[in-house]
C-alpha cells in the first residue's frame, strides 16, 4: 500500500506520526510537529485541531515562537490541555529555544549594542519583573555565556558587583556586558539605571575587566548606554 493511500486510513491524531515516519520531520508542518508533542486531543477533537488552536493565538501572530510565550495556566485553559500535555509544550518550547540560541551565539560577535539587544530581546521583553543578565565575552567579542544575577526592582545599592565580577573571573571572561529589562516597554534608563552603571564601569575599570556596554531592553527597543555615549 502506498504511503499517502495508508495515511488517509489512520485517525488524525496518528497521521502526524507515519507521515514522519515516511518522510522525515521536515515534512511536517508546525501545527503537525506540535500534534505529535500533545500526542492526543479530547473528546471530539483531534491533537492535530489543538494545536492549530494554539498556534492561532494571539502569542503567535509573529509565527510559532510565540509557543515559549505561554504559561502553564495559560495553556490549560485550552479545552484538552491539561497539566502534562501544558508541561509537555513549555519543555519542548524551552529546549527549541535554546537550541537556536545555543547556535546563533556560537556564530555571533557581540560587538555591536543591537546584535546583543537582537539576541536577548525575545528573552526580556516578556519578563513581568526587571532582571539582570551578565553577559561575559572573551577577546574576540565571542558569548561564553551569560547569567542571571539579579531579579526585582534594580538598583545599584541592591546589585553585588562582587557577585558580578566573581563570575567574570571564573569564566576568564576578557569583557562583560549588562542587559536588563523594563517591563513597561519603555527601555528609557531611569536614574537607578544611570547609577547602577556608573558603579559597575568603575568596578570594571578597577579590575581591567571593562563594562563594554549596558543595554536595557524594551518592548522591541533598547535603549544602550554605549550608543548614547553615557558610558567612559
Amino acid at each position: 500500500m502506498e504511503h499517502h493511500d495508508l495515511m488517509k486510513q489512520l485517525p488524525a491524531d496518528e497521521r502526524p506520526y507515519e507521515k514522519c515516519r515516511c518522510y522525515g520531520p521536515g515534512a511536517l508542518s508546525e501545527a503537525e510537529l506540535l500534534a505529535v508533542i500533545l500526542r492526543t486531543g479530547s473528546r471530539g477533537r483531534s491533537a492535530l485541531s489543538l494545536a492549530r488552536t494554539l498556534l492561532q493565538s494571539p502569542k503567535c501572530r509573529d509565527g510559532i515562537q510565540g509557543i515559549t510565550q505561554f504559561t502553564l495556566s495559560e495553556l490549560m485553559r485550552e479545552k484538552g490541555v491539561g497539566t502534562v500535555k501544558g508541561i509537555q509544550i513549555l519543555c519542548v518550547a524551552e529546549l527549541s529555544r535554546r537550541i537556536a540560541k545555543s547556535s546563533a551565539g556560537k556564530r555571533l560577535r557581540f560587538t555591536s549594542p543591537k546584535t546583543v539587544a537582537d539576541y536577548y530581546m525575545e528573552d526580556l521583553r516578556h519578563k513581568k519583573q526587571e532582571q539582570i543578565l551578565l553577559v561575559l565575552l572573551n577577546g574576540r567579542g565571542e558569548l561564553i555565556c551569560d547569567r542571571r544575577v539579579f531579579e526585582g526592582t534594580v538598583s545599584a545599592s541592591l546589585v553585588s558587583p562582587r557577585e558580578i565580577f566573581l563570575e567574570a573571573m571564573k569564566y576568564d571572561a576578557v569583557n562583560l556586558i549588562l542587559l536588563h529589562n523594563h517591563p513597561s516597554g519603555d527601555p528609557a534608563p531611569s536614574k537607578e539605571d544611570l547609577a547602577l552603571t556608573e558603579r559597575m564601569a568603575g568596578c570594571g575599570r578597577l579590575m581591567d575587566m571593562p563594562l563594554l556596554d549596558h543595554i536595557i531592553i524594551g518592548d522591541r527597543n533598547y535603549y544602550s548606554f554605549r550608543e548614547e555615549k553615557r558610558l567612559r
